[in-house]
């Protein structure tokens, strides 16, 4: 009798189908280690969300962070985010601290300072669509906002994808005058001219020490007496006994009158050649050799006659109560001051936009960067517009709104180039110094104007979205445009205009542009007194090659690992 047949074993039991990037629609794995204990009570369980290819739309202001890409050591955008993403639910506690495992991108690198009204992140996300953004704007300063998230391809990458970026710079127009915040230079050199600059007393006190002015207890005139602001509320002094935040005036930059405006000696270790007082009589006076009563003060005695006036400061302001119309004496006559009557005319847009066009097309910028060179590939780029065609008050100060559009951006490109190109709007530097600017042979020291004005306006996905427009929803602001316009004006334009008026950031930067400071700005005076002479400023050993790239509009592919601002 054949023996029985022993009975079958039981089927082994199907293994749970965990979710991974290679399967974004599959059920996503347990975000905390209490959702996958068997038995756990549901109502201590995270939330079962799916894993998601998702692009997020974003905005921040750049104030306090060291950029967006993180940094370590540093307080970054992207830092502060990937954290936020991890106590939203979004990235398991596998993956956290490692964004390459949930193909993390970012669609431009700002620098420090820079803001951002429509930034644009991707990866492979847990999200639900009720709640995600809310449950990550709890976990982000309110400095950082997020708009909205789209559903994207597998392959989507926020880098790659991004066919061209828009950024603006807002310039004070006071920028654009070449009487506004003069060098000390031009301030030496315009006396006996019979249209004599002074100091410019309210931007002068944050670069060098001036007892009795803004000493530890000197003080400014109040609003509307003798032209001078008084600080800004809430500003202190710093340890030198400077006044870091004393405001700047910058609607008086007439050049016509020769107390509208001064001169600054930023970080200057040469000592004031004029008495200073809270009377600004008594500084035009001095500044033209008298001190009013016709007693010459000759610049030795100048820092003893400065110290002298500590006491007298508060009593000199209070005898001028004129409302900022009180007489001032220019070589004997009487004047009274004025107000700037320099505004951003359609003369002055025509010429900054014609300078802004010298940046149109392909063109090797490596003088428009740092560390990189002619020879590198990656300083080629195109930019598609550059122009400035609208003012915007923020706060009392105008502002001209550049606006550049490009393939992307190295960095500091685009503060470079708004910072040769004011340096040539207040006739620093000659327009034809753009002939030489980019060429591969010549090495420029240009300019870098400030951080503040700059902010990325919009990355735009214009292959992707006609590629996949039938099948996945178009990566745009267009849905988000009012959020981001009220972000902007709380955040964004608020800050600006606050760095303008406590630490005048531009006005500050004006002083500086000067042949001292940048002498390559006279590199087409030297060119043409020595035609055939090789400037110092040529790289070396490279042959000189004449009208390089100017001309060329072409096009060009970057490379994905060089996009910077």
């Amino acid at each position: 009798m054949a023996a029985a047949s022993p009975p079958p074993s039981p089927p082994h039991a199907k293994r749970p189908k965990m979710s991974s990037s290679s399967d974004p629609e599959a059920d996503a794995e347990p975000t905390s280690a209490s959702a996958a204990v068997e038995g756990a009570d549901p109502a201590q369980r995270r939330p079962r969300y799916k894993r998601r290819k998702v692009a997020i739309l974003l905005g921040y202001c750049g104030a306090g962070y060291q950029g967006m890409q993180k940094n370590p050591g540093a307080r970054t955008i992207e830092g502060d985010l990937e954290e936020a993403l991890y106590q939203a639910g979004a990235v398991p506690e596998a993956d956290r601290s490692a964004p390459r495992r949930y193909d993390w991108a970012r669609a431009a690198r700002t620098d420090k300072g820079v803001s951002a009204a429509a930034q644009v992140v991707s990866g492979r996300f847990y999200v639900d669509p009720p709640g995600f953004i809310d449950r990550l704007n709890a976990q982000l300063a309110p400095q950082i906002r997020a708009y909205g998230y789209v559903r994207v391809t597998n392959s989507f990458n926020a880098k790659k994808f991004c066919d061209r970026r828009r950024y603006l710079y807002l310039l004070p127009v006071f920028a654009l005058d070449p009487s506004a915040h003069p060098d000390r230079e031009a301030v030496m050199a315009s006396m006996g001219s019979g249209s004599e600059l002074t100091k410019c007393l309210e931007c002068s006190e944050r670069g060098r020490k001036i007892p009795g002015v803004m000493g530890r207890e000197g003080k400014l005139p109040s609003p509307g007496q003798n032209g001078v602001d008084a600080p800004v509320e809430g500003s202190s002094h710093d340890e030198s006994g400077t006044l870091g935040d004393a405001k700047c005036d910058h609607t008086s930059s007439d050049g016509n009158n020769p107390f509208a405006h001064g001169e600054v000696g930023s970080n200057s270790k040469e000592k004031p050649d004029l008495p200073v007082s809270g009377d600004r009589t008594e500084v035009a006076n001095a500044k033209m050799g008298s001190n009013g009563d016709g007693a010459v003060v000759s610049s030795a005695d100048a820092d003893i006659y400065i110290g002298n006036e500590e006491k007298k400061l508060e009593p000199a302001a209070t005898e001028n109560k004129a409302q900022g119309m009180e007489s001032e004496k220019i070589n004997g006559e009487e004047k009274l001051p004025t107000k700037s009557t320099f505004s951003y005319t359609d003369e002055v847009k025509e010429r900054f936009n014609r300078i802004l066009k010298y940046y149109i097309g392909t063109h090797n910028f490596h003088n428009f960067t740092t560390r990189t060179k002619a020879e590198d590939p990656a300083a080629k780029r195109f930019i598609i517009s550059f122009a400035a065609d609208r003012v915007v008050s923020l706060d009392g100060i105008d502002f001209v709104r550049c606006e550049v559009v490009g393939q992307s951006f190295m960095l500091h490109q685009i503060r470079k180039m708004i910072g040769l190109a004011v340096a040539v709007m207040r006739n620093c530097a000659p327009e034809s110094i753009y002939d030489v600017a980019f060429r591969k042979d010549v090495n420029l020291n240009v300019p870098t104007a400030p951080e503040v004005g700059l902010y990325l306006d919009e990355c735009m996905f214009t292959s992707y979205n006609k590629k996949w427009k039938d099948s996945h929803e178009a990566v745009s602001m267009e849905p988000y445009s009012e959020e981001a316009e009220e972000f902007k004006v709380k955040y964004i334009f608020t800050h600006i205009a606050a760095m303008e008026h406590k630490e005048g950031a531009v006005a500050l930067w004006l002083h500086s542009l000067n042949h001292r400071n940048y002498p390559d700005f006279r590199y087409m005076e030297t060119a043409e007194h020595n035609p055939g002479a090789e400037v110092e400023s040529i790289a070396a050993g490279a042959e000189p090659k004449v009208g390089a790239e100017v001309e060329n509009t072409e096009e060009v592919q970057m490379p994905s690992d060089n996009l910077s601002e």
